[in-house]
């Protein structure tokens, strides 16, 4: 087993307990790093989402994982989790959380629970390369050294956070395994806007708004929820979920605009109304009193300047043409993406390993006998809301228990 994280030590543990001698190698000097830190330190394990509804968080690559879902699904994640004594709840968008440690606690139970079925695990412990004879895996490199092995599983994540150790340096071992690579780029990551759309905004979260996606013109998608303004641009939910599509369409050099509805349960109608009436009940104050009734005071000034009205116009003096301007703004408060941040800050790395050269039921490697492959490492990415971090769980759970089967005598790596 290589690899210490969510889908290794979940593959690790199903071996081991199927009866195969299992030995996990992780590079850093703790295993788990990423999951401590998962969620903020929350850890969205899973999410109560029926099967085709999870699997359409994927996209295009959810009907790979179908086979692995089957087999372990959210139910059984959290039937093993409270069977250990972890209790979770779930939120709102169905997200399962723990209820009480947070990360370190999820941490803490695959590590225990890996050490209870006699998972001997050790750290420091860098592979760079695999032992392949006959298009079969026998063994990996480790710290210089040969390991023989009758199984080998690989997970050792993608190149999000390398500061818990994923540094992709899985790609590299599957390729020389004969895998094919989809390009890797950051996924579920912030996004960058020019400095002036967003000033003096760092720190604001909006509850309750509608971000449209436009590329080149066209709208692409559209998501309701939560979002934030950082010191470079935009995060939070929505956008994490809209950045996968703006990521591909940047690397390709097309024109990325957001649009911010910040009244999205007020049509045009309405929202003239509304502010006619705090108009009329407040004709002597100024207008960056009044749009306090309707803004976050972050917003009042980036309202104002954009609808070009003084901050100081009284009420009462507004114009008609005035006011759609603001009611405009409110419904299209627009700015360009210029950019994406790295993977220090991407929650996950899109692309990855070909899912068509991996079988769907077991995790093996198509091309070479032997080898498994699980978790970031492959071309298998979802929105946020546990998606994710269910799937390494799963394809961990396939593997480790597939690649114990297959052994003719309990010996694995």
């Amino acid at each position: 087993m290589v690899g210490g994280g969510a889908a290794g030590l979940m593959a690790a543990g199903a071996a081991a307990q199927c009866g195969a001698e299992v030995v996990l190698l992780e590079k850093m000097k703790t295993p788990a790093r990423k999951i401590r830190i998962t969620g903020k330190g929350r850890c969205n394990l899973s999410n109560t989402a029926e099967l085709s509804e999870f699997l359409e968080h994927f996209g295009k690559s959810g009907r790979f994982l179908r086979q692995a879902f089957g087999q372990f699904f959210s139910q059984e994640l959290v039937a093993f989790l409270e069977s250990r004594g972890l209790t979770v709840g779930t939120e709102r968008g169905g997200r399962i959380f723990p209820e009480n440690g947070g990360a370190p606690a999820v941490a803490r139970l695959l590590l225990d629970w890996v050490a209870g079925v006699g998972v001997q695990v050790q750290t420091e412990a860098a592979v760079t390369g695999l032992l392949i004879r006959e298009k079969a895996a026998v063994g990996v490199v480790c710290n210089g050294r040969e390991i023989q092995a009758e199984r080998v599983i690989l997970a050792t994540g993608g190149l999000s956070y390398p500061r818990t150790g994923s540094t992709g340096d899985g790609y590299g071992l599957a390729q020389a395994a004969g895998h094919s690579l989809v390009p890797t780029r950051p996924a579920l990551v912030p996004l960058e806007t020019n400095p002036d759309a967003v000033r003096d905004l760092a720190g604001l979260s909006l509850l309750n708004v509608n971000a449209r996606l436009f590329v080149d013109g066209k709208k692409r998608r559209q998501q309701f929820g939560e979002l934030g303004f950082t010191t470079t641009g935009v995060g939070g939910p929505i956008i994490l979920t809209l950045s996968s599509l703006v990521v591909d369409a940047l690397r390709a050099q097309r024109r990325v605009r957001i649009s911010l509805d910040l009244k999205p349960a007020l049509d045009d109608k309405k929202l003239d109304a509304r502010l006619l009436r705090d108009l009329e009940q407040r004709t002597r104050e100024p207008m960056r009193s009044v749009l306090r009734g309707l803004l976050p005071r972050e917003l009042v000034p980036v309202c104002l300047r954009n609808a070009g009205i003084d901050a100081e116009q009284e009420a009462g003096h507004l114009t008609a043409a005035a006011r759609k301007k603001i009611r405009l703004w409110l419904k299209d408060f627009s700015f360009e993406i210029t950019g994406f941040r790295s993977y220090d800050e991407a929650i996950i790395t899109a692309g990855g390993v070909q899912t068509s050269e991996i079988d769907p039921h077991t995790m093996e490697s198509r091309i070479t006998s032997g080898l498994y492959l699980v978790g970031e490492l492959l071309d298998v990415q979802a929105d946020t809301g546990g998606y994710n971090l269910q799937a390494a769980f799963s394809t961990g759970w396939v593997a480790g228990k597939a690649a114990a089967a297959e052994l003719p005598n309990p010996a694995e790596l």
